[in-house]
């Protein structure tokens, strides 16, 4: 959206009329060389369209999505090889729909699925577990000492004898709940992976590696003998990004819509068409420059284009309007190209200034996919000044309107469609300037603020939902994360606190007893199913190695006992400690990953970590998939206040340069506030919270919502100051620029409304809600500024406005 003066320049009906010399300096040497700079940006559309054609990819990054600044990630990114199977893992789970785990035809599937996954590339083969790995045994205590051996009898042929040994296996490794179902109708294989393709040396292709999973469940589930399950963070990713494919559908839908709606504003195809054009041309200067960086599109930037597109529309819009309107009343298109640059040009670039501040400010959030989408949102921007500020015109110049719509812009303004269409609906926004009605706007509004705030005021951190919230409830992800979830006892929601020492100080009896207590802690905490450790592996054995005698079920106070003990544990479970003994897990197993719960299991562990650590042993949080994301909860939930500070302090500041008033930035600054509000409140009653995902929706909103604003106002305050009535001000603003404040309102919606059709719930989350952003800051602007202004800005109370619009 752009202003513009207050008066039509004098038409000038020939180009001989015209001064070609006049304007600005930029503004002669784009107009005085209109085909150099056609060439020029069709020769800059052309590379970065190859480029973004053979060099973008779609990829996304384990560590990417996570805070690695943060304690809790640096503590576990520095013990991530000592801690294999605690970071990024995927659980395959194989039920037998037809009977249990004994019937040799699924133990055949088993061993084939567990065989094919093993040799999977990016899979840390060392660390696989199923009921056909080698490392999954057994132990017992007998009358000679202990036996132990594979889960999986060494000589299974399949008979009735082998069959009979494997379920006493089972039994015995004590493994019902974790890697076999409850029910005895499934198992799961434990795949920890790499971060990098031991084959290629390239970063994990969490796409192919998801199509490679796919694979083996379509073929194995093609005869019906079972049904294959799977979770993990690979797998999420996978699915995402086969997801994001759906995505230029939904782009192409966006582009008809604001078409549509362009359409049915100046029903012009040839002014319409080059809007579009224009927009689209930024979209892939914007993709071109994002593959020339060496970036990649991931589940958050791939929304970018969307923005870019919306973005590019609306000013596409106001420069179509400006131009239409001279044409209109006479002038030639080449000079009113010039005019509509002349008046809008430095408007338009305030408003994209406003817009990147919006983005911006998610470059302090400390988690690489927002700042990702910061720069490209950014890179976006920018090009938008060339494409939509400069080319468009320049096009424009040539091509100008159809008499068609020039005619209908002559009659809008005509006295016989006072009474219809804008011109209604602007009379009775102008009657928010008159004391009843502003009045009563204003406590309406003070009514929606406070009751959005107390609503507001239940926003949760985190995620609110079981399973994956990146998806819909109803995905293939999520049906599979119920199914595990309700048959097996230990959740994937993993927190574990990392406990170390010098080397074999695991092994010292106090370090032993400090860590069983660690774990009794959080086991006391709700939402913890149990905690494992090489604390619970030491009593056992001990107890083993006395004829199983309860007495001994203790970690005992002789280091050959300790030692003895930790050696036999580290047979059958190899990742309770590592080489040296220098680090062990303390891992607490959670019944969901919920905000609370996580918090819950944080101030838990934090307490007993300050009060325990020493020199000689640190408990340092934390790992698991649930540490992760409670370290990321942390970050997001600092950055959400810290965005909304930056973003409101820079729009504050950016309103105060342009009106250099603290009236006026008043003025424009609440109906942003009570929107930002109400959008943490509709967050709320629809059960989003605040994450990854949604943080950058209110910086976004208000970034490109402060545009409603500063042009309605820079019109209404320049006729003040000419010395005309608020009343006759603000209705000339309504005239001069409210159609395109209604008509980019609506562009902007639809563009990113059409988000909602995603399978990806948190992009339809996002489209939910900046919609809801978009639409009511335009219906805040076009409402509450003339309210406030009744109070704040009456006439002769009219602030000396630097007005960006006539600032040429």
């Amino acid at each position: 959206m752009h202003a513009g003066p207050t008066t039509p320049h004098q038409a000038v009906e020939t180009l001989a009329q015209f001064d070609t010399a006049s304007g600005s300096l930029l503004e002669r040497a784009v107009f005085n060389h209109r085909k150099a700079v056609m060439l020029a940006c069709a020769v800059i559309t052309v590379l970065l369209g190859v480029l973004a054609a053979t060099k973008l990819t779609l990829s996304a990054s384990f560590e990417k999505m996570i805070p690695r600044s943060h304690p809790y990630i640096q503590n576990y990114l520095a013990q991530r090889v000592e801690l294999r199977g605690l970071g990024n893992a995927l659980r395959i789970v194989v039920e037998n729909p037809n009977g249990d785990i004994y019937d040799p035809k699924y133990q055949a599937t088993l061993r084939k699925i567990h065989d094919e996954v093993f040799l999977t590339p990016g899979v840390d083969r060392a660390w696989v577990k199923s009921l056909w790995a080698p490392g999954v045994r057994w132990t017992e205590v007998t009358e000679e000492g202990f036996r132990g051996g594979p889960v999986m009898p060494d000589n299974y042929d399949a008979s009735p004898a082998a069959t009979e040994q494997l379920r006493a296996n089972i039994a015995r490794a004590g493994i019902v709940g974790s890697l076999v179902g409850n029910d005895f109708k499934s198992s799961m294989l434990v795949v920890p992976l790499l971060d990098t393709d031991a084959g290629t040396n390239q970063r994990l292709d969490y796409r192919k590696l998801s199509h490679a999973i796919e694979q083996i469940r379509t073929r194995v589930e093609a005869d019906g003998s079972a049904r294959v399950h799977v979770i993990g963070f690979a797998k999420l990713v996978g699915d995402l990004i086969d997801g994001l494919m759906q995505v230029a559908l939904y782009f192409g839908l966006a582009a008809a819509i604001a078409t549509a709606i362009i359409w049915l504003y100046t029903r012009c195809v040839r002014s319409t068409a080059l809007v579009m054009a224009c927009s689209l041309v930024a979209v892939v200067w914007q993709l071109g420059l994002v593959a020339a960086l060496g970036f990649e599109l991931d589940p958050y930037s791939i929304l970018v284009p969307f923005l870019v597109f919306a973005i590019g529309v609306s000013h596409g819009a106001q420069k179509m309007n400006g131009i239409m309107q001279d044409i209109a009343h006479g002038a030639h298109k080449l000079v009113a190209a010039r005019y509509t640059f002349r008046r809008l040009f430095l408007a338009g670039l305030t408003a994209l200034l406003a817009d990147a501040v919006g983005f911006a400010v998610l470059m302090v959030i400390d988690i690489d996919v927002i700042k990702d989408l910061a720069l490209t949102a950014s890179l976006g921007v920018g090009v938008l000044i060339f494409t939509n500020l400069i080319l468009l015109p320049v096009l424009l110049s040539y091509v100008g309107v159809s008499p068609s719509a020039a005619a209908r812009t002559l009659h809008a303004e005509s006295e016989a469609a006072q009474n219809t269409g804008f011109n209604r609906l602007f009379g009775v926004l102008a009657r928010f300037v008159e004391r009843r009605w502003a009045m009563g706007a204003v406590l309406a509004s003070a009514a929606l603020l406070a009751g959005g705030y107390a609503v507001s005021t239940q926003l949760k951190i985190g995620d609110l939902d079981p399973g994956a919230p990146e998806l819909r409830a109803d995905s293939r992800y999520n049906r599979d994360n119920a199914y595990i979830t309700g048959k097996y006892s230990l959740s994937s929601d993993t927190f574990a606190v990392i406990v170390k020492t010098e080397k074999e100080g695991c092994l010292k009896y106090q370090t032993l007893v400090e860590a069983d207590r660690l774990a009794w802690t959080l086991q006391q905490v709700p939402g913890v199913q149990t905690t494992a450790a090489l604390t619970n592996a030491v009593r056992q054995i001990t107890a083993g190695s006395n004829e199983g005698a309860p007495k001994w079920l203790t970690i005992a106070r002789n280091q050959d006992v300790l030692n003895y003990g930790a050696q036999q544990a580290s047979v059958n479970n190899p990742d309770l400690f590592n080489g040296d003994c220098s680090v062990m897990p303390v891992i607490a197993y959670l019944a969901d990953h919920r905000a609370e719960t996580l918090d819950r299991v944080v101030v838990a562990s934090s307490e007993f970590a300050a009060a325990h650590s020493t020199t000689e042993r640190q408990f340092l949080l934390a790992a698991g998939s649930a540490g992760i994301e409670a370290a990321t909860n942390i970050v997001v939930r600092k950055a959400w206040v810290q965005m909304l500070l930056l973003v409101y302090g820079a729009v504050i500041v950016l309103c105060f340069i342009t009106f250099r008033s603290w009236r006026a930035v008043v003025v424009a600054v609440v109906p942003l506030v009570i929107t930002s509000v109400l959008c943490e409140a509709l967050m709320v009653a629809l059960g989003i919270g605040v994450k990854v995902a949604t943080l950058p929706v209110i910086a976004l909103g208000v970034g490109i919502g402060i545009d409603y604003a500063l042009y309605l106002l820079s019109v209404q305050l320049a006729q003040q100051r000419a010395g005309v009535s608020l009343a006759q001000a603000y209705r000339g603003a309504l005239q001069f620029t409210g159609k395109v404040v209604v008509l980019v309102g609506v562009t902007l919606a639809a563009g990113v409304a059409t988000w909602v059709l995603s399978p990806i719930k948190f992009q339809a989350d996002m489209g939910v809600l900046l919609a809801f952003m978009f639409v009511w800051n335009m219906v805040g602007a076009v409402v509450l500024i003339p309210a406030l202004s009744y109070f704040l800005l009456p006439s002769g109370r009219t602030p000396s406005v630097v007005e960006p619009a006539l600032a040429v």
